[in-house]
């Protein structure tokens, strides 16, 4: 059993509901968060909020998987990110659980 943490803007809910969907996950859980940058290393002239920290409207998935889903979910996430425009990203990470109950 895996634990799977997914983070995203929110404007990418209904594509990670459907990536879990497509990949067999059934049960999950998901809460809206505020996601922060610093973007006080940036040039003001690049930064295109021109200010040195920014709050986003950000979207938290967490799912006990089978460690079978778990390498199509990234393959198919990297697909998405591979395809988007914007900076954004959905952001995967995976961790191990030695017990459950």
């Amino acid at each position: 059993m895996k634990l799977l943490l997914i983070t995203a803007i929110r404007e990418f809910e209904k594509d990670i509901k459907l990536m879990l969907k497509k990949t067999g996950v059934k049960s999950f859980s998901y809460k809206d968060v505020k996601g922060f940058k610093d973007n006080s290393e940036e040039a003001l002239e690049t930064n295109w909020f021109a200010a040195n920290e920014q709050e986003i409207e950000s979207i938290l998935f967490y799912a006990f998987v089978d460690k079978e889903r778990v390498d199509e979910l990234f393959e198919i996430v990297k697909d998405f990110n591979t395809k988007q425009i914007s900076k954004s990203n959905i952001h995967l990470a995976l961790l191990n659980i030695e017990k459950s109950n």
